[in-house]
């Protein structure tokens, strides 16, 4: 297929329909490949509501025709597959982040979408309130390079960034005032920091062996479990 004119960022193949699939590039255009007996249908009609790249895409972990999206004009984008594509975006959280918002994981069993951007923070989205954030945290000094939920704890999810640290996060733990650990403050939901590796790119979770995480970056791969979850 030869219809993306430049590169592009965001891929993921449909968790619910066997061969769905879904790519965006830097001209913000998304198309959707509808599988056949040997080959795929590619839609021609774009999906192109961002007004740039498009960074990140994720389909919705339940329901078969519903994705989201997250782009380099600062928005995150809910859309069903099943309108015209001029009219499938159904929901748009504008300046979701300060800056470029990087990835998208959407939680498996609950209705919360986790978003990291160039500007080093997390959020935290109640997909029943999306008019403002459900939970931010700001611990990393550099972009977010991945996000990923636990496969089967809701309140668990991990972040990478380019400030060389992997971070576990549980939102099952209460609200407090924040550590302080060397002057610096904690947040009481940041359970444990990775560190070690140069230029992390991406994050995921073992779904099989729980708590136990794989990242890759520059120099190398590294596999870890940690007590914490």
């Amino acid at each position: 297929f030869g219809g993306h004119v430049e590169e592009g960022y965001g891929m993921d193949w449909s968790p619910t329909r066997q061969g769905y699939l879904l790519t965006g590039d830097c001209t913000r255009h998304i198309h959707l490949w509808t599988p056949r007996e040997s080959d795929w249908l590619v839609s021609q009609q774009t999906f192109s509501a961002h007004s740039s790249s498009v960074e990140d895409i994720q389909w919705s972990p339940n329901e078969d025709h519903v994705f989201s999206s997250c782009s380099t004009d600062k928005s995150i984008r809910v859309w069903d597959d099943r309108a015209a594509a001029h009219k499938a975006c159904m929901i748009t959280v504008p300046n979701a982040h300060d800056s470029d918002v990087n990835v998208i994981n959407w939680n498996r069993s609950e209705p919360f979408i986790v978003s990291g951007g160039d500007d080093g923070v997390i959020k935290i989205w109640d997909l029943r309130k999306l008019d403002s954030h459900a939970a931010l945290f700001k611990h990393h000094s550099g972009p977010i390079t991945s996000v990923e939920w636990h496969p089967t704890d809701s309140s668990v999810f991990g972040a990478s960034g380019e400030d060389n640290q992997v971070s576990l996060w549980d939102l099952g733990v209460e609200s407090s005032e924040p550590l302080v650990i060397d002057d610096t403050e904690v947040p009481p939901q940041l359970l444990f920091i990775h560190q070690g590796q140069e230029e992390i790119k991406e994050l995921h979770w073992h779904p099989h062996i729980p708590g136990v995480v794989a990242t890759t970056s520059l120099d190398n791969f590294n596999i870890f479990k940690t007590i914490s979850v």
